[in-house]
């Protein structure tokens, strides 16, 4: 089964660029880490500066989304 939340690098933002002679050359600058969304196949707003720290919110949201999925496929027992 595929995890629906990874953790993807960022998307690098460019911070200006350089003139090498006829050529320019974008600089860019790597801001962390994001969660992607299988599901719905889009990358989360929130930037991690650090991997550890998007892997455990990625752990987190895997788990509650997995606690859901459990708590709906299993039966309800009405307690009179």
């Amino acid at each position: 089964m595929i995890p629906r939340f990874v953790v993807v690098p960022a998307i690098p933002t460019e911070t200006g660029s350089t003139r090498n002679g006829t050529r320019f050359y974008c600089k860019t600058a790597p801001i962390g880490f994001n969660l992607y969304d299988n599901e719905e196949k889009r990358r989360l707003p929130t930037t991690y500066p650090t991997r550890t720290e998007a892997e455990e919110e990625c752990l987190q949201l895997n788990n509650e989304c997995l606690q859901c999925t459990l708590s709906e496929r299993s039966p309800r027992v009405n307690v009179p």
